[in-house]
């Protein structure tokens, strides 16, 4: 078995995955499908198909992984019953997820383009997704919504149903703590 896809390194994007995947199932179909089953089954099929990849780095192993997120995601959508299974639904959730990756990456750091940087940007990533998964959820869903997504303050309070005031506590609270994780982890 090789290295770059065996089951523990595989593992070390769990968190990055779970993130994603809550993303894109949004609120309404959370409390019907499960994010971590999501990741279980992307993590799995990895490992199934660990003969079929063939990148050497980081960054090109998590687009891998994104990608066959993506297909679990619209087969486990497919299944449900509120998506057909069709390739250009599966494209739209593949680049959903690409874009959430890229929001995530230019978080963290300014446009680089050397593979070392885009290795290094692949890392912090991981480490990100494991910080955000330690935060309570509603911090996490808050700092989600606004740095992965996107949404401005007003469309998260809408959609959690708390006060603008309230959102922007959940934001500070939640950047401190992963400010305060990811520098113990330095």
């Amino acid at each position: 078995m090789s290295h770059a896809t065996d089951g523990a390194d595989l593992e070390r994007f769990r968190h990055y995955l779970l993130m994603l995947a809550r993303l894109h199932l949004g609120r309404q179909l959370q409390g019907k499908l499960d994010a971590s089953d999501i990741v279980q089954q992307t993590l799995l099929q990895a490992h199934r198909q660990r003969d079929q990849y063939r990148g050497q780095d980081e960054a090109t192993r998590a687009a891998w992984l994104r990608k066959l997120l993506a297909g679990t995601l619209a087969d486990a959508l497919r299944t449900f019953g509120r998506a057909k299974r069709e390739l250009g639904r599966e494209r739209s959730l593949d680049a959903a997820i690409a874009d959430s990756s890229l929001r995530i990456q230019a978080w963290l750091a300014a446009e680089q383009s050397s593979p070392s940087q885009q290795a290094a940007r692949a890392e912090q990533a991981i480490r990100l997704a494991e910080a955000l998964g330690q935060l309570p959820d509603a911090q996490r869903e808050a700092v989600e919504l606004r740095y992965c997504q996107g949404w401005c303050v007003a469309k998260i309070a809408a959609h959690m149903d708390k006060s603008v005031t309230a959102v922007a506590g959940l934001l500070k609270r939640g950047l401190k703590h992963l400010r305060d994780t990811l520098i113990e982890e330095l």
